[in-house]
C-alpha cells in the first residue's frame, strides 16, 4: 500500500513567522529599554511601571498600523501586476504563452518540453501560472495586511509584558540589572525559537537579536542616567 508524502515548508510560515518575531523582538528591546533608561532617571516604580504600560500600548498599535501599511503596499503592488498580467493574457496570448515558454527554458527545460510544459498549464489556469513563475505570486506568499498586522501587534504586547512583569517583582535597587538580565533571557529564547520556526540552524540567530537588544538598553540606560544626573 502506497504512502501519501507530505511535506510542511517553512514558507507557508513566511508571513506571519516574519511580522511574530519583529513585533516580539521589538516589544522587548524596545519596553526594556525604556524602562531601564527612566529607571536609570532615578524615577520612582510607579512612573518607571506608568512608562512601561504606554510603551505597551502604544508600540503595540504602532507595530500593527505600521505592518498593515507596509503589507498593503504590497498587497497593492500584487494586485496591479495580476492586473496587468490579466489584461495582457487577454490581448495576446500568444506572446504570453512564448514568454511561459522561455521561462521554463531558462530554467533548464529542453525548448520542445517547456513549449508542452507552458500549453498544459496555460490551458488549465494561465493567470495562475504566470503569477506564480513570471511575477513570483503564490498563495503561500502572498501579502495578508491583517495577518501581518495582528501577528506583529499581540507578538509585541507579549514581549513587552515581559520587562513589565520583571518590573512589578523586582526590587527598585536591583531594577535595572534585572530587568536588563531577564530581557537578554527572553531574546535568547526568542531568537533560538525563530530559528527553529524558520528551519534556521546555528547560534547566530541568537547571537543577532541578543547583541543589538544588548546595544539598545546600554544606550538608554547611560542616556537614562545622563538627564538623571543632569535634573
Amino acid at each position: 500500500m502506497s504512502r501519501i508524502h507530505t511535506e510542511r515548508h517553512v514558507t507557508a510560515r513566511i508571513g506571519w513567522l516574519r511580522a511574530a518575531v519583529l513585533g516580539a523582538n521589538d516589544g522587548i528591546v524596545s519596553t526594556a529599554s525604556l524602562i531601564i533608561g527612566v529607571a536609570a532617571a532615578s524615577a520612582p516604580t510607579q512612573a518607571i511601571l506608568v512608562a512601561g504600560v504606554a510603551g505597551l500600548v502604544a508600540g503595540a498599535m504602532s507595530m500593527a498600523a505600521g505592518e498593515y501599511v507596509s503589507v498593503s503596499s504590497q498587497a497593492d503592488s500584487e494586485r496591479a501586476d495580476v492586473a496587468r498580467e490579466t489584461r495582457e493574457l487577454r490581448e495576446q496570448p500568444e506572446a504570453e504563452l512564448q514568454e511561459l515558454t522561455e521561462i521554463y527554458i531558462a530554467r533548464g527545460l529542453t525548448p520542445e518540453l517547456a513549449a508542452q510544459v507552458a500549453a498544459q498549464l496555460t490551458a488549465r489556469d494561465a493567470l495562475g501560472s504566470h503569477a506564480r513563475d513570471e511575477l513570483g505570486i503564490s498563495e503561500i506568499t502572498t501579502a495578508r495586511p491583517v495577518q501581518a498586522a495582528i501577528a506583529s501587534a499581540a507578538s509585541f504586547a507579549v514581549g513587552a509584558a515581559l520587562p513589565l512583569l520583571v518590573v512589578l517583582i523586582a526590587p527598585r535597587d536591583a531594577l535595572i540589572w534585572a530587568v536588563g538580565a531577564a530581557s537578554l533571557l527572553s531574546l535568547v529564547a526568542l531568537g533560538a525559537l525563530s530559528a527553529s520556526a524558520g528551519g534556521a540552524k546555528g547560534l547566530i540567530p541568537i547571537l543577532r537579536v541578543t547583541f543589538w537588544g544588548a546595544m539598545a538598553m546600554a544606550a538608554t540606560a547611560g542616556a537614562g542616567a545622563l538627564f538623571g544626573a543632569a535634573g
